[in-house]
């Protein structure tokens, strides 16, 4: 292991197992490392004597894990460098370049353009108030920061997560997948519904999903099962309800939610594939935007100069 941690977290587990106690009781004790759905899926394996098995479900069970987070953070990893390279950019033209033409063409007089006097504007503010600006910035970012930590922050950031343009749809898509992938995992090792759900839903980050997973399983206590619930709220997707409708009806209900599953990771992985596609080319024409604006002003108070002195 390349992780000093996780050596140590390992050591203490082969020292329990050594010791006599359970490979799954000795996870039990690093709850930080080891989720709630992993532990308790190598308990049923340990009771029924398939824990070869369990364990193969459960790394691919992490490794689709490692897949749909490493996706969406992919996704957003190229805007968020082009966005700072942006605003580097601008930063170092607004505040540096154009202040020594400002300069220049205050020292010959000249009417400047309209646009050029408005980048000289915001030059002289960034120069005079930059600091105060960027504290500003800086206290909103920790305000914003402690808030989403808040129950109702939580909640908000995860509502805005499954309506963000393009991305949401990935990260609505993600959140039932992994609770299929989720249920469907522990329905196979052997445990009953009403201990699948709250697993479940221990292991939802998303506020909005736990809700509606909440929900389902009240009804689904109260004998509704889990499709009928399930239709009730349109944050479970068509496909998904039916699919869950049928696996009741067959008793297959690990099968069909592993083929939803994997529907909807290929479906989010097509459309990251996609929102990676399309925002390059979108940065890229915005940079060069912002700086042909830059470029332009000057530009069009040297021509302004050049037509005043003739």
């Amino acid at each position: 292991m390349s992780s000093r941690i996780l050596t140590g977290v390992l050591s203490e587990v082969i020292d329990d197992v050594r010791s006599g106690n359970q490979l799954s009781e000795a996870m039990d004790k690093h709850p930080e490392v080891f989720s709630p759905i992993c532990r308790r899926s190598l308990r049923v394996g340990e009771q029924t004597g398939g824990l070869e098995t369990i364990l193969r479900q459960v790394a691919d069970y992490m490794e689709k894990e490692l897949i749909a987070v490493k996706g969406v953070k992919g996704a957003l990893m190229y805007p968020m460098i082009a966005g700072v390279a942006t605003v580097v950019v601008v930063g170092v033209l607004i505040g540096f370049v154009l202040p020594a033409f400002g300069d220049l063409y205050s020292s010959l007089g000249a009417e400047l353009p309209l646009l050029t006097r408005i980048l000289l504007g915001a030059s002289g503010i960034l120069q005079s108030h930059g600091l105060y600006l960027l504290l500003g910035v800086l206290i909103l970012a920790v305000a914003a920061a402690i808030y989403l930590r808040t129950p109702n922050g939580k909640l908000k950031w995860a509502k805005i997560a499954l309506n963000l343009p393009l991305i949401g749809r990935v990260n609505h898509l993600k959140e039932l997948a992994r609770c299929c992938r989720s249920i469907s995992l522990l329905f196979h090792a052997g445990l009953p519904l009403t201990e699948i759900m709250p697993l479940v839903i221990d292991g939802v980050g998303n506020r909005i999903m736990v809700l509606a997973l909440s929900s389902v399983q009240q009804d689904m206590l109260k004998g509704e099962g889990l499709s009928v619930p399930m239709a009730k709220d349109k944050l479970f997707l068509p496909m998904m309800v039916q699919m869950v409708k049928v696996g009741e009806e067959t008793g297959s209900l690990d099968t069909t939610l592993m083929a939803v599953a994997q529907s909807y990771e290929t479906e989010a992985q097509d459309k990251t594939d996609s929102i990676i596609r399309l925002i390059q080319p979108t940065m890229t024409l915005f940079i060069g935007l912002v700086i042909g604006v830059i470029a332009l002003s000057m530009v069009s108070a040297m021509y302004s100069m050049y037509g005043q002195a003739m």
